[in-house]
């Protein structure tokens, strides 16, 4: 192997490790973007448009705030996820993937379909929760 291909190879290490790194942050990132969205938002509105009232800054400000909250509720889910897994010793993820791929296609369907399902609903009644 020349010097050009460890480079190369290096490059490749440095790179999966941002990735991965930012893959993790993704949705703390989302998060941080949309408080601050939610926080400056009404100044934006009004240089933006003068005659906006805050009637008109508070519509779209509650609907951050709801996407705010769904992005909560998902974290608190997976956090209590993880917490009751290690506290009844269930088999892992990893585990539970290899079984979950030898099942027919027609129940995975169905099961990754109820789930976004599920995961519709918890949205929709942010929404509904904060409007």
């Amino acid at each position: 192997m020349n010097s050009r291909d460890k480079r190369f190879t290096g490059i490749s290490t440095v790179q999966f490790a941002v990735n991965s790194i930012f893959k993790s942050l993704e949705p703390v990132m989302l998060f941080i973007f949309l408080l601050v969205l939610w926080c400056f938002a009404p100044g934006w509105l009004r240089r933006i448009d003068e005659t906006a009232g805050s009637v008109d800054q508070s519509i779209w400000l509650l609907v951050l705030l709801s996407m705010i909250s769904f992005l909560l509720v998902c974290t608190l889910s997976w956090w209590l996820l993880q917490h009751f897994w290690s506290v009844l010793g269930l088999p892992t993820i990893h585990h539970m993937v290899s079984q979950f791929n030898s099942i027919p296609l027609c129940y995975q369907l169905s099961f990754y379909w109820a789930s976004f399902a599920l995961l519709l609903l918890a949205a929709l009644g942010c929404l509904m929760a904060i409007c």
